[in-house]
């Protein structure tokens, strides 16, 4: 099986805006590069527009309902304690409303579609597929939990994961995959697999760093 990862030029520059952004936050300059999150969200949201096929009807469906479902989800976490635990949402994710970034719903449904669509490409059966595509999501939120409240994106209360986080978390993207299956998600590989993993090596690095 042949999978092409050539770099094009909207790849090359969120690798770009991540890579510098790994130098530049190692160098001290964090207060810099970390309240350009918002606008480094916004720029994969284009590229998945139009890289990932995210046009077309049935994707754009799934991203909607997931950014939607994905918001609310957090509004009910983060104002009443809800399935992840007791946390607030700091500066760094740009603009709340009801404590919770207006830009959260659609992250969730980034690493949604695009974990989805690289396990679907290895793995028919709906409910492996699910599963597994669930793991993959939830090995980025695992990476993500330890360096968000140095990074000033959230912080659970006295800084302690709850294991309930990490089950809700698997519950929501498992419930997420199957909707995705169930409107026949088709967007591109090669997108996902480096929207993914750009963000998977951002992350790796500060876990392994701090």
């Amino acid at each position: 099986m042949t999978i092409n990862l050539k770099i094009k030029p909207q790849f090359l520059l969120i690798w770009l805006f991540h890579i510098s952004a790994i130098i530049g936050i190692t160098l001290g300059y964090a207060d810099w590069f970390l309240p350009k999150t918002p606008l480094n969200l916004m720029i994969i949201l284009i590229i998945m527009l139009f890289s990932y096929k995210l046009i077309h009807i049935k994707n754009l469906i799934a991203f909607l309902i997931i950014s939607l479902f994905g918001f609310l989800v957090e509004v009910l976490g983060v104002n009443y304690a809800w399935f992840f635990g007791k946390y607030a949402y700091g500066n760094n994710f740009g603009y709340r409303f009801l404590g919770v970034p207006v830009l959260i719903g659609i992250n969730w449904a980034i690493l949604s579609l695009t974990s989805y669509t690289i396990i679907s490409k290895y793995i028919k059966n709906k409910w492996v597929k699910a599963g597994i595509a669930s793991l993959l999501m939830l090995s980025l939120d695992y990476l993500m939990e330890f360096t968000a409240p140095r990074f000033d994106f959230w912080e659970f209360e006295n800084n302690t994961v709850p294991l309930r986080n990490y089950a809700s978390w698997f519950m929501f993207a498992y419930l997420f995959m199957l909707l995705c299956d169930f409107l026949k998600v088709k967007g591109s590989f090669r997108t996902s697999a480096h929207v993914f993993g750009v963000q998977f090596l951002f992350f790796m690095y500060f876990y392994v760093y701090f």
